[in-house]
């Protein structure tokens, strides 16, 4: 049974619905408040009237759960998109959906391309996610091309989130996109506690228990673990958050300091001790882990630097070793199929803790789950990205919805050594509106989007004196418009990549600049090497 909120927003859904015509509404509602339930009522609407839908989903493992519910909702299950698809099962759908065959299409951001052949309504589910964002190959924001297509064919567009993104908010005080607001967690459910712990005045304990002296370093405080123990105690279940793959970030030699690099990319191997590798994440190389250091030769002296999600596990199987762990990475879970295994296992109380990344973010319920310790909320905090703070809060208040969204109420604690960051204040205090008014007003300042116009210029090339000459000369036939500033060249933070060093350029602009009209011409004048290649990525998400 709908709330009296729900209802509300689902009867403006409807309606916009049966109406028809181009209409954005954004479903801004509180974790746990029932979103999904809402839009459904939506894709009822439209299924009635014989109407194509499209939900688009932020990560293909989410789908599993959301498939469910869908069947328990619509006692059928939809035509899924992703990757996973076989070539055969992908020439299917395709022609299945453009024949009308399809009423329902629920997948990842490409699903956005199929041919409908009487689409009628896109819900854009988790509209804040970064993940809609492609930034390799043709950069694209699959919510903004959602809107662009739903404005095409004059058709209504939903956006739910319960962190909507800066550039959604902006466009609800504008007027431009109609908000629906569920303030409330569905039921007797309540918001959880979220408490922050200094880990400046209050470190984790030295490992002093039996067997723990070989982990080296601890990584959770006395009042997390004290919060572990109490909630195992009462046969409740937790979920400790760290957004980081593998054991260890940095892995070296302890005699001469070597760090293993990847060859391919400026980057770090990370260490998945699980796997038994070192691997790169950016180019996916993986090696076995080493018995000797190549550098010095020395046996036996590989040491982690740091915390991974795997490593994490290893400390909390020590200190509890009747819990039974689950580690939920995107690595180790391949798809639908094994996020619905996982996700029974959590369901049928089979796993006390869980362990993991972001992926666990993103929508997932978990009703008999009290607690939620981040390990490390100070992650992403820091860098030259401006979205930075704000993607920042949206994940984390992601994670900490999860807990206490059954009957018994929840309780988030956040370990960090920057406990006055605004970020963090604005989590513990449940003041998203006050936080997300503070970055506006920043925004505003400084002209940065939606109050200005951002473009990025990716430029690689295998060979770096050939990349020192195509930027150079791109340099000097740079674009010199008032009220346009081209920052660089300047190499990126990543200035490798797969074995090609990469160059950047940002362009900077008043919010109704055109930047497409001002790179055409820029780059027609240069004839560059066929083997350099340029990247343009119009209101770029990463800054690497």
């Amino acid at each position: 049974t709908l709330s009296p909120d729900q209802a509300v927003a689902a009867e403006a859904l409807v309606a916009a619905v049966e109406l028809g015509g181009n209409h954005v509404s954004v479903i801004d509602g509180v974790t746990g408040a029932g979103k999904t339930e809402v839009y459904q009522e939506a894709i009822a609407a439209a299924l009635k009237l014989g109407k194509q839908v499209l939900v688009l989903l932020p990560e293909i493992s989410l789908s599993a759960q959301w498939l469910d519910r869908f069947a328990t909702r619509f006692g059928s299950t939809p035509t899924i998109w992703n990757s996973e698809l076989t070539q055969a099962a992908r020439r299917d759908t395709w022609r299945n959906v453009a024949l009308g065959r399809v009423d329902v299409v629920v997948g990842a951001r490409s699903a956005l391309f199929l041919p409908f052949d009487n689409l009628g309504l896109i819900i854009v589910d988790e509209e804040h996610d970064a993940s809609y964002k492609q930034d390799d190959r043709v950069a694209y924001n699959a919510r903004d091309m959602a809107i662009v297509r739903a404005r095409l064919a004059d058709h209504p567009v939903v956006l739910v989130s319960a962190t909507p993104s800066m550039e959604t908010v902006v466009n609800m005080q504008e007027g431009r996109f109609e908000q629906l607001v569920l303030p409330e967690r569905h039921g007797a459910a309540e918001l959880p506690d979220i408490k922050l712990i200094d880990l400046t005045k209050d470190p984790p304990d030295k490992l002093e228990q039996p067997g723990l002296e070989a982990l080296g370093p601890a990584w959770l405080a006395p009042p997390l673990v004290e919060a572990l123990a109490d909630t195992l105690a009462k046969q409740e279940q937790a979920l400790l958050f760290l957004n980081r793959r593998g054991y260890a970030p940095l892995t070296l030699c302890q005699s001469c300091g070597h760090r293993w690099q990847c060859p391919n990319c400026t980057a770090w191997l990370v260490e998945h001790r699980l796997a038994h590798r070192l691997q790169c994440h950016h180019c996916g190389l993986a090696m076995p882990l080493p018995s000797h250091c190549p550098s010095c030769g020395a046996e036996d002296s590989i040491i982690a630097c740091g915390p991974g999600v795997e490593r994490v596990a290893e400390e909390v199987q020590t200190r509890f070793p009747a819990a039974r762990i689950g580690l939920l990475t995107s690595d180790m879970l391949t798809g639908p199929l094994a996020m619905r295994e996982f996700m029974a296992k959590v369901h049928t109380r089979e796993i006390d803790i869980v362990i993991g990344t972001q992926i666990m973010a993103k929508g997932h319920h978990f009703p008999l789950l009290t607690l939620v310790g981040i390990v490390d909320a100070d992650m992403g905090l820091g860098g030259g990205d401006i979205r930075a703070p704000e993607r920042s809060f949206q994940l984390l208040q992601q994670v900490a919805g999860r807990a206490g969204r059954g009957e018994s109420p929840g309780t988030v604690m956040v370990q960090t050594r920057l406990p006055n960051e605004p970020v963090l204040q604005a989590l513990a205090a449940h003041d998203r509106d006050g936080f997300m008014a503070a970055v506006d007003a920043d925004r505003r300042m400084h002209a940065m989007p939606p109050y200005g116009r951002l473009a990025a210029l990716i430029i690689t090339d295998t060979d770096q004196n050939r990349l020192n000459e195509a930027v150079n000369a791109l340099a000097n036939t740079a674009p010199r418009v008032d009220g346009v500033m081209v920052l660089g060249p300047a190499p990126a933070a990543l200035a490798m990549i797969r074995g090609r060093h990469r160059q950047r350029f940002l362009i900077k602009a008043g919010r109704n600049a055109v930047l497409a009209r001002l790179i055409e011409p820029w780059l027609a004048s240069v004839k560059l090497p066929s083997q350099t290649r340029v990247q343009i990525d119009i209101d770029p998400y990463s800054f690497l």
